[in-house]
């Protein structure tokens, strides 16, 4: 044991300043905690020996003294020493905040035996604040090795570390919680970039493992309809695991939904509230997420320890909920958007299906005529319109338009229209006469904002002529000898106004003649440049490529247009159908 220095070193007043000066130097030259208490156990030593030296700091999450600097102790016993206030002559002096000092520790029923050969023991409560830091604890294997002289002495020392030890502990926790804030900003950039919501929730659990160590991991989302907690996520010990579905305002996570309060709970079989999930729990802390003032579900923590989780724990889940909150909201969405699109797919799928019943699947064999049909959608469904009804084997008619907007919309009113066409066309040969009555039926079932442009021809095979009647939509294209020719004839698109009236032209036609009508979705589409495709480039095909049969006609104009638009993609539905006059 060292020689005893302290009798003779303050003999003089000023010796006892001087030492006081040191001990104020190295209390006040550092914020670290364990450069501190090293400092600090030199100093009490060097002037009073001792066999086994500790500074117990008082812990709220053990609710206890734990050792955070010893010499001469077992190193299990200061890995899980926990001294509860009250006990031994630590915890007596902890609790009655008053220096303990015992010459014969045999002789004492406070003394908590650690080592046998031990025979005296002087106990120096820190205060800080009014609150307790924690216990000097010196121990001699000689009885009466401490006297009051020792005893004031290590209370003098005691009331000055205090505060340093209490200002260093209070750094380290801003520290961290500036390391956890930083930790929270940078989550808070990759939460929001995770948008599938079993990733992000992996990832919200792997995260909050890092930062706190659980037990067991869940999250769970409010259903507002069965008004209950649905189980969306749990993890324990790192796997995954299912549970049920918790009533709103039961359990722990259940109140922290309905208070939107952080829930802490030490002990959880103390808590008449607790549900158990998992099986050896003891204490919980539940955190509302809450968007926009309204609460999305629950994030919930569990352990197997008795009062794990600290305020600090519920502080930084209360400080990550937000952005959690905000992430799972997206995710969710994000779900349920991916959800009812591929609904909406696999309802298109079903549109397109009953389209291509509706509408011709391939070109028809017309008396005199030779037919090819192209077309294809801006989206699943299109709102293009053509069909062909053959009246006799002289008679034939032909109907090619266009419904306003594009879409599911477009293309349901496409189907009306081509409905209404398959049942009055067999009823009436002249074109005019079959618009008006669509229109007249139309306007019946009329749709706000809603009509179709609609090109109807009758073929007449004896007389090689044909009869159009035209209701806003852009005329055909004739290929004759060479020359590109365009007729004149005009009229109000069906679906949009009352009592209109049709009028009809007529057009005679030769062997060899090429017709060639097409949907605004060909001639108005851009390319890189925004510059349209344009009726010059439409004539600038017909021209070449007129003489050859419709269906190459129509193949080499399609493949001009996706030449034309390159990378631009298709923004209307494009349709079109060639017809040639045969011998």
């Amino acid at each position: 044991m060292a020689t005893r220095k302290q009798s003779v070193r303050f003999r003089e007043r000023a010796e006892l300043l001087d030492f006081l000066l040191e001990v104020s130097t190295v209390t006040t030259e550092t914020l670290d905690l364990d450069r501190l208490l090293e400092s600090v156990a030199k100093i009490i030593r060097d002037v009073i020996p001792s066999d086994l030296f500790a500074i117990l700091l008082y812990s709220e999450r053990a609710q206890g003294l734990r050792i955070r600097y010893s010499t001469g102790h077992r190193a299990e016993l200061v890995r899980n020493l926990v001294v509860r206030l009250g006990e031994g002559l630590t915890g007596t002096a902890a609790s009655e905040r008053l220096a303990v000092l015992s010459g014969d520790v045999r002789q004492d029923p406070r003394y908590l035996n650690a080592v046998d050969a031990v025979r005296s023991e002087l106990a120096v409560p820190m205060i800080a604040r009014g609150k307790l830091v924690g216990v000097i604890d010196l121990q001699s294997t000689q009885g009466d090795a401490y006297n009051e002289q020792d005893r004031a002495l290590v209370r003098l020392l005691a009331s000055r570390v205090a505060v340093a030890i209490d200002n260093a502990r209070l750094y380290r926790r801003v520290e961290r919680q500036n390391r956890t804030l930083r930790t929270l900003s940078h989550l808070s950039q990759e939460f929001s970039s995770i948008l599938a919501i079993d990733e992000l929730l992996g990832k919200i659990a792997k995260t909050i493992k890092a930062l706190i160590d659980f037990d067991a991991f869940s999250i769970f989302l409010v259903d507002n309809e069965r008004h209950s907690l649905v189980h969306r996520f749990s993890q324990r010990y790192d796997k995954r695991v299912d549970l049920n579905n918790i009533p709103m305002g039961m359990g722990i996570t259940g109140a922290a939904a309905e208070s939107r309060e952080v829930v802490r709970v030490a002990d959880t079989a103390a808590d008449p509230r607790y549900i158990a999930s998992h099986p050896g729990i003891r204490s919980e802390v539940a955190v509302p997420l809450i968007l926009q003032d309204r609460v999305i579900g629950v994030l919930d923590v569990e352990s197997e320890r008795l009062n794990y989780f600290t305020e600090d724990h519920a502080r930084t889940l209360a400080l990550l909920a937000p952005q959690i909150a905000s992430s799972v909201e997206n995710a969710r969405l994000y779900e349920e958007l991916a959800q009812r699109e591929q609904r909406m797919e696999q309802d298109l799928r079903a549109a397109r299906k009953l389209q291509s019943v509706l509408q011709p699947r391939s070109a028809p064999e017309l008396p005199g005529l030779e037919v090819a049909v192209r077309a294809r959608a801006a989206r699943e469904i299109s709102g293009d319109v053509y069909d062909f009804f053959e009246h006799d084997e002289d008679h034939a008619l032909i109907a090619f338009g266009d419904v306003s907007g594009k879409g599911a919309a477009a293309a349901l009113y496409g189907a009306l229209v081509s409905g209404l066409l398959r049942i009055l066309a067999p009823r009436r040969r002249s074109p005019a006469l079959l618009l008006k009555s669509l229109n007249e039926t139309l306007l019946e079932r009329k749709v706000d904002a809603v009509y179709a442009t609609l090109m109807v021809v009758l073929w007449e095979r004896r007389s090689a002529r044909f009869t159009i009647a035209n209701a806003g939509s852009e005329p055909p294209l004739i290929l004759r000898a060479g020359e590109v020719l365009k007729p004149r004839v005009e009229g109000v698109p069906i679906g949009l106004l009352d009592d209109v009236e049709y009028e009809e032209i007529g057009l005679d036609v030769s062997p060899g003649d090429t017709l060639l009508f097409y949907s605004d979705g060909i001639e108005d589409q851009t390319n890189e440049t925004e510059e349209n495709m344009g009726e010059a480039r439409i004539r600038k095909v017909l021209r070449k490529y007129g003489a050859a049969p419709p269906r190459e006609l129509l193949d080499q104009l399609f493949r001009e247009l996706d030449v034309f638009r390159g990378v631009t993609p298709i923004f209307d539905d494009q349709s079109s159908v060639a017809l040639k006059v045969l011998e």
